[in-house]
């Protein structure tokens, strides 16, 4: 017999259709996968069986027993894969910008779920294929993959207790005067539900930066996440007025500083991405109880983009 899952719909998800909802609370699961629960019956709301384009208020229980085997498993696909650690508990890679994670409306191929599959099919019975961390798709570095219901089972409530280490590099705009916390909640954008946004009732977040390196314009920090929402360091760097560079969402069209070169105003624009990176990864390892941690080096574009800074900065003389 399969587990039963409770959880009880907050302000974050009023409003919202059923699947997309359960898609926030469940994260385990894909969002096809629950909506094939819900037509299967496997999903009570407040005591009536829904539909999936039903929508969701505040204090509404949900009651999920999914099936012990997905229904809806995506299609194996011999991509590459940048593994940086594999074992028999889990995998460990390093995500390059523009792979998309999971499959969704315009993505049914060519995910990192497509590729796990492949590369360990006994993914196949797991919630995600294993997967326990999201990253956009333009975000590039580290992420952990489950391969044996043990493994899942560790790696999630890791990430539940906040235990499982994430930091990240990312290039902003502005000059950060110093490293600090930020605790602002994070829910669905009111109007934009493609968009989130920092708003009263969303759910706690919690992101903690340091600087690296200034540069004229634009501040390279590493960032530390105490939670894991989606957009978080994006979201919440642009709160505070330093949107993390090249992101088309949140930060708009790059802005150049004052005096630069056609060449270099031209490079900047042609970074067409959040220049966000997955750069540390840390937790227990599932099977042997011990602590384990890996490291990947920022991609190309993202070294070329700094460098570029460097240089700029260097020949107009700015502090480092």
């Amino acid at each position: 017999m399969s587990d039963v899952l409770q959880a009880v719909i907050g302000e974050a998800q009023s409003g919202a259709r059923l699947d997309k909802a359960m898609a926030e609370l469940f994260s385990d699961y894909s969002r096809s996968f629950l909506q094939d629960c819900i037509r299967r019956g496997c999903v009570l709301v407040d005591g009536d069986v829904p539909r999936v384009r039903d929508l969701v208020a505040a204090g509404a229980r949900i009651v999920f027993r999914p099936p012990a085997t997905p229904a809806n498993v995506a299609v194996a696909e011999a991509l590459p894969l940048a593994i940086v650690h594999e074992d028999d508990e889990l995998l460990v890679i390093d995500k390059p910008p523009g792979m998309v994670v999971h499959p969704g409306a315009g993505h049914a191929r060519g995910t990192v779920l497509n590729a796990v599959l492949h590369h360990s099919p006994q993914t196949g019975a797991l919630p995600r294929a294993g997967i326990v961390q999201r990253l956009d798709k333009d975000t590039s570095g580290l992420m952990v993959v489950a391969k044996t219901r043990a493994a899942h089972q560790s790696l999630t409530a890791q990430l539940r207790a906040r235990s499982l280490g994430r930091r990240y590099l990312a290039l902003v705009c502005g000059r950060v005067i110093a490293g600090g916390t930020i605790e602002a909640p994070v829910g669905r954008h009111p109007r934009d539900r493609k968009r989130m946004a920092v708003r009263a009732g969303g759910r706690v977040a919690v992101t903690r930066y340091r600087v690296a390196r200034r540069y004229a314009a634009h501040t390279l920090i590493e960032v530390a996440l105490a939670t894991g929402r989606t957009h978080q360091i994006r979201v919440h760097m642009a709160h505070i007025g330093h949107a993390v560079f090249g992101d088309p969402v949140y930060a708009g069209r790059p802005r150049p500083p004052a005096g630069a070169t056609p060449d270099f105003r031209q490079a900047l624009c042609a970074f067409r991405r959040q220049a966000l990176h997955a750069a540390e990864l840390s937790l227990l390892h599932p099977g042997r109880g011990t602590p384990a941690a890996w490291r990947a080096e920022a991609p190309e574009d993202l070294r070329r983009l700094l460098g570029l800074l460097a240089q700029a900065q260097s020949a107009g003389g700015g502090d480092g």
